[in-house]
Order: C-alpha cells, then sequence, then structure tokens
C-alpha cells in the first residue's frame, strides 16, 4: 500500500506540463516578434540601417 501511495504523490507528469507551457510561451514570443518586425516602422528603420551597413 506505501508503494501505491508513493507512486500517486509522485510528480512524474510534471515534465510534460512545463514543456507545454514553455513551448506556448515561445510561440507566442515568436508571433509577437514577428508581428512587431513586419510593422512599416520597424521594416523601414531595419532598411534604413541594412542600406547604410551596405554603402
Amino acid at each position: 500500500m506505501r508503494k501505491l501511495i508513493a507512486r500517486l504523490r509522485g510528480d512524474d507528469g510534471m515534465n510534460t506540463a512545463e514543456y507545454a507551457v514553455g513551448t506556448l510561451a515561445a510561440v507566442a514570443f515568436a508571433g509577437i516578434l514577428l508581428k512587431v518586425l513586419t510593422s512599416g516602422n520597424v521594416q523601414s528603420a531595419l532598411t534604413a540601417v541594412s542600406d547604410r551597413a551596405l554603402k
């Protein structure tokens, strides 16, 4: 009975949940970053920087 109780109290599924939350956060961050980098102001600033660097 003690072994069963010990198994039920373990946190063996927690790693999967933590990976899921981490993956969700990474995808959300990537989406926000994509939105920012494709905005007009940021694109024109990046273009100006790359033009200066290539001259």
